[in-house]
């Protein structure tokens, strides 16, 4: 399975917030979406970063409340690992074990087209395994 077929299934339309934001309103979109990431673009449209909760709480613990008023872009992720619509679910959650991230921007060339996370993966990952598990009931009762 690719992840293409998870945006499929999901509302495909990423978040975002511009460059030139300050954590404290990327905080209100990450309550109001009810998410844990956001990404970071420029007016272009261009991918500049991610800034997740995790992000901010280590910045909120190191430099306290004042970074709220900051731009985003002194806290949020560098160029983040991202994934294509073509690449399989079982690749992307590699990258997200080994690299210990819970979001991977998907991008076509330079586009981006979505976002995927963690939940997303094991979601279809069950579903997959219980459709597997299914089949091999019919299978073994037939």
């Amino acid at each position: 399975m690719k992840v293409e077929a998870i945006l499929a299934g999901k509302d495909s339309r990423a978040v975002t917030v511009l460059d030139t934001a300050r954590v404290v309103d990327a905080v209100d979109v990450l309550g109001e979406k009810n998410i844990g990431a956001i990404l970071v673009c420029d007016a272009a449209g261009a991918v500049k970063g991610i800034l997740s909760e995790r992000d901010i709480v280590r910045r909120l613990r190191s430099e306290g409340p004042g970074i709220l008023e900051k731009g985003v872009t002194s806290c949020m992720t560098e160029n983040p690992f991202t994934c294509t619509p073509s690449m399989t679910i079982d690749e992307a959650m590699g990258v997200m074990t080994n690299k210990r991230i819970r979001h991977l921007p998907v991008m076509d060339s330079d586009k981006l087209i979505g976002v995927i996370s963690i939940g997303d993966v094991v979601k279809r990952k069950i579903e997959q395994a219980e459709t597997e598990a299914a089949a091999l009931k019919e299978y073994i009762s037939s």
